[in-house]
């Protein structure tokens, strides 16, 4: 089976842990394609940083902090604090050692002309990750917010600094995601959409994680055209978001922070949108309704993902959903 994801950062890595499991005790042969989030790179120190490609790398290699939820396990952090002594980078913006290991070497082979596609095969091969990750273009593509400051008025900032710095406390007003309209699809990715016999729209950010890959041009025409079945798992439980500030972002462009909001945000292939089916949590099965009457098949199960059991058990779910969609 070849299940294709549309991924971001912590839960999309967490999904894709789950289904790595799952995979991996059925017979047969099987192959996991992540299709990942690049608007939250940025040029930091000189040093081309890729937060979601880095967090999913690590997180499916085993070596990630999975106390802070983000970076290497066991870091130190002796050169950002020289390079904050020297006034260099962004001070609130801390990597870890290790972290920038990674970071140096993409950044070497990117000044070598080599696309990022294949810096990221390169990094992961490292390691028996048991997924293909690819970012959504090779491009450089940023998300950057537009925010209320009370101080300066109206101003714009790098997605990084809303998120990180001001920990989305500044209220956003707008996300653009720079470079997009003229960023290619990164090898690889249109074929692994074409292929799957599943892509999963995984639990993650809407606006600026599963967005910004949608909005590269030809992959969303290149998942309404598919052959597979396309569900998705919703990243809002209970009205509220699993992680991050979905919340936020899904107010600044008018859809209400709810899994039904979110599938119709979506919309069904039937109607010209992306799904066929939709996963929310059980305490949501009062929407569930909502979402088949835009045409879009519905399921109410546990969607947290605590461990590598309900994990896995999420990603049945998927599947199990899509081949329903299928039948």
């Amino acid at each position: 089976m070849k299940v294709t994801v549309l991924a971001g950062g912590v839960g999309g890595a967490r999904f894709l842990m789950g289904l790595r499991g799952l995979l991996a005790a059925d017979p047969g042969d099987h192959e996991i394609t992540a299709i990942v989030n690049t608007g939250d790179d940025a040029w930091v120190a000189g040093l081309r940083v890729t937060p979601d490609l880095d967090t999913i790398m690590y997180m499916l290699a085993g070596v990630n902090d999975a106390v802070r939820g983000w970076g290497r396990a066991g870091e130190s952090e002796r050169v950002s604090a020289e390079l904050t002594a020297w006034g260099v980078g962004w001070p609130w913006f801390t990597l870890g050692d290790l972290d920038l290991g990674a970071h140096i070497a993409r950044t070497s082979w990117l000044r070598e002309g080599v696309p990022l596609s294949d810096d990221v095969t390169r990094l992961t091969s490292r390691w028996p990750i048991g997924a293909r990750l690819i970012p959504s273009p090779d491009d450089d593509v940023e998300t950057w917010v537009e925010v209320d400051d009370p101080d300066s008025g109206i101003r714009s900032m790098h997605f990084q600094e809303w998120w990180v710095r001001h920990r989305s406390s500044l209220p956003a007003r707008a996300f653009e995601q720079r470079g997009v309209a003229d960023a290619t699809p990164a090898a690889g990715v249109l074929d692994a959409i074409s292929d799957a016999d599943v892509v999963v729209v995984g639990p993650s950010n809407p606006v600026v994680s599963i967005g910004t890959i949608l909005g590269i041009p030809r992959i969303a025409d290149a998942i309404r055209s598919t052959a597979a079945p396309v569900v998705g798992v919703s990243p809002i439980i209970g009205g509220a978001v699993v992680r991050g500030m979905a919340d936020a972002c899904l107010t600044a462009i008018g859809v209400e922070t709810a899994a039904d909001a979110v599938a119709l945000h979506y919309g069904s292939r039937a109607s010209g949108g992306l799904l066929d089916g939709w996963l929310v949590d059980a305490v949501d099965i009062e929407l569930v309704p909502n979402v088949e009457a835009a045409g879009v098949t519905a399921r109410a199960v546990p969607l947290w993902l605590r461990d590598p059991v309900t994990s896995a058990a999420l990603a049945s779910e998927a599947l199990s959903l899509a081949a329903d969609v299928r039948r």
